[in-house]
């Protein structure tokens, strides 16, 4: 049986304790292992990038496998501490017409960030949604670090961190190139979103199912290294990372499920989660924390790169954060053991035509046992393609995509798991340099059991019309 619901509305006030914290944190980022690059960075691209929209400032919309991060000539120092290239802030502005039930940004069971009326019909929004500042200093010509924060409409506090990290390029030798990088960031998965600062998505305004989980749950403080080198005509790169403060990673794809939404974990904020069951309710907060440490333990990841003589590449990634499922804080924060394989593929259909496609799969356990049995145990997968078309200064993009989760913990009713499909059709066009406005459809359809414990339907349409104005400063 359900917890009845409560009204869960994050606090978007500043907070000054918050504030001062994450840029504790930011400094402790930068100053761990001292020295990164970005995992993905090469000597020269294999595919040339198109010119960036207004809101990206250094990745363009051509992702080929990882984001790449261009080496500067060795001429010296080529130190940029604070100017014009450095510091930027980008702004977005929404409007939103939406249906459905009470999103999950609001404790809900909705898919999506914005719901509907009390009815499930259909609501109008004209909000702000982000505000990011973004500073991407050069210490010298192979070092760069790359700090930014947020306001988020949803968030906790008023100003919060997004990532910070250094990164190390040294001049390449030789025919294998050795690249790092070091700090709080996510790990090299997303085939759509951008490295430019404020890790934002290039040509639609909501990321796929599999990358909105990533940018919920999947951030760390780590550090990475990568190796890369040349077989004939054959690109490869074999990355290897360990982490921490991941522990909590799975709570919302158990509890929730999946969603689509363009909101991001910060250092200090929280996500919500709908009414939990009769057993859950007694041990978990009514939130979830996605950058805290409980257990002490180390985790991994791992990506190898195959880019062959033709027009496409490949990324394999595996992901272990060797959490301890049995620790817990007295807050009702619990550690969860998660682990899951990506594959994600790049492909040029033409001159101006490219495809992305991802497929993840895993598993993820919280608690102790019951008969052998841990409480939760969730898998968990989903897939999506997507193909964008660029027309001269702007591009059309369509992305259609499957997710579901299957529930196997003791004390997890199997009416707990769900599945979907989403279809989203959106279009990017860069007004003048530093504007660029985005317009979206997306449908989604989702089968999730216990929403029939809350009085509606366990099947739900949502379909969101979304317009965005991203400004860059």
């Amino acid at each position: 049986m359900m917890s009845s619901p409560t009204a869960h509305r994050r606090r978007v006030v500043r907070n000054a304790r918050g504030a001062g914290s994450a840029l504790a944190l930011g400094f402790a980022s930068l100053c761990w292992l001292g020295f990164a690059t970005p995992a993905t960075a090469q000597d020269t691209p294999a595919v040339a990038a198109e010119t960036p929209p207004a809101d990206q400032k250094d990745a363009g919309a051509d992702q080929t496998l990882p984001p790449q991060t261009e080496q500067a000539p060795d001429s010296g120092s080529e130190t940029d501490i604070f100017s014009r290239r450095t510091v930027s802030v980008l702004l977005d502005a929404r409007l939103a017409f939406s249906n459905g039930h009470t999103s999950w940004v609001d404790g809900g069971l909705g898919k999506t960030r914005f719901g509907g009326a009390a009815d499930g019909g259909y609501k109008f929004r004209a909000v702000p949604v982000e505000a990011d500042l973004i500073w991407t200093p050069r210490f010298t010509n192979a070092l760069s670090a790359n700090v930014s924060g947020a306001w988020q409409r949803d968030q906790e506090n008023g100003f919060d961190l997004i990532e910070a990290f250094v990164t190390w390029l040294p001049q390449s030798s030789g025919k294998v190139n050795f690249s790092a990088r070091a700090g709080l960031m996510w790990p090299e998965i997303s085939l759509e979103h951008s490295t430019g600062g404020a890790w934002s998505v290039v040509n639609t305004i909501t990321p796929s199912a599999i990358n909105s989980w990533v940018g919920e749950e999947v951030k760390v403080l780590g550090a990475e290294a990568t190796l890369r080198t040349s077989i004939g005509q054959h690109d490869l790169g074999l990355t290897g990372a360990v982490f921490g403060f991941n522990d909590t990673s799975g709570t919302l794809l158990s509890f929730r499920g999946w969603a689509l939404h363009d909101e991001k974990a910060t250092g200090f904020g929280h996500f919500p989660l709908p009414p939990l069951n009769s057993f859950i309710i007694h041990l978990q907060q009514s939130e979830t924390r996605s950058t805290i440490d409980l257990d002490k333990r180390v985790g991994f990841y791992g990506r190898l790169d195959w880019r062959p003589p033709w027009p496409f590449g490949v990324a394999l990634f595996y992901y272990d954060n060797r959490g301890d499922p049995k620790a817990f804080e007295a807050t009702g924060q619990w550690g969860w053991r998660t682990r899951f394989w990506n594959l994600g593929i790049n492909a040029d259909l033409g001159p101006r035509t490219k495809l992305l496609a991802q497929g993840m799969a895993g598993s993820t356990i919280m608690g102790f046992e019951t008969n052998g049995v841990p409480w939760v145990h969730t898998y968990f997968r989903s897939a999506y393609a997507l193909v964008t078309q660029t027309i001269g200064k702007g591009a059309i993009t369509g992305r259609v995509e499957a997710f579901g989760t299957r529930e196997h913990g003791s004390e997890m009713s199997p009416s707990e798991s769900e599945d979907g499909v989403a279809l989203t059709a959106a279009g990017r066009y860069s007004i003048t340099d530093k504007l660029t406005g985005l317009i979206e459809f997306m449908h989604v359809r989702s089968n999730r059991g216990t929403r029939a414990n809350l009085g509606i339907p366990a099947f739900e349409r949502q379909t969101v019309y979304q317009f965005s104005l991203r400004y860059r400063l």
